[in-house]
């Protein structure tokens, strides 16, 4: 058993998050200690994956939809293998900007809105963005 102030010292994440991530049922505290939330070795496993979801893009909710009943965790390859889709159409999109920016930075013309390629950067840039999904999915 490791109490909160323990378990915010030992991830680095303050205690006020990690009673939101307590609230939202992403971590469960098991008792108290005066005060002091309490939480089993599970915690700090938890809020690795939570870690990781994030910075994989996945949103808290979706993170919590992962979780299942206190003692497991399903990772759902389905989500995960989406996910992975969207970076890599996001990872297109930014090779893209990154050689557009080059080209604008290079161009030999005097004045940029005179360039064709720099006239379809600003057009791929302003396109409508339009959410997908695929059928029978959510992303």
């Amino acid at each position: 058993m490791i109490d909160i102030a323990q378990l915010s010292k030992k991830t680095g994440l303050p205690a006020s998050k990690l009673r939101y991530y307590d609230e939202m049922g992403l971590i469960q505290s098991v008792g108290r200690k005066g005060l002091k939330r309490l939480f089993d070795a599970d915690a700090e496993m938890r809020l690795s994956l939570i870690a990781l979801g994030q910075n994989a893009g996945f949103s808290l909710d979706e993170i919590k939809d992962m979780f299942g009943a206190r003692e497991s965790v399903k990772i759902d390859r389905g989500k995960l293998q989406d996910k992975a889709e969207q970076l890599d159409r996001k990872i297109e999109k930014l090779k893209a900007m990154r050689d557009g920016l080059r080209h604008a930075a290079e161009c030999p013309h005097e004045d940029h809105f005179q360039c064709p390629t720099f006239q379809r950067l600003m057009k791929v840039a302003s396109a409508p963005r339009h959410k997908t999904q695929r059928s029978g999915r959510q992303l």
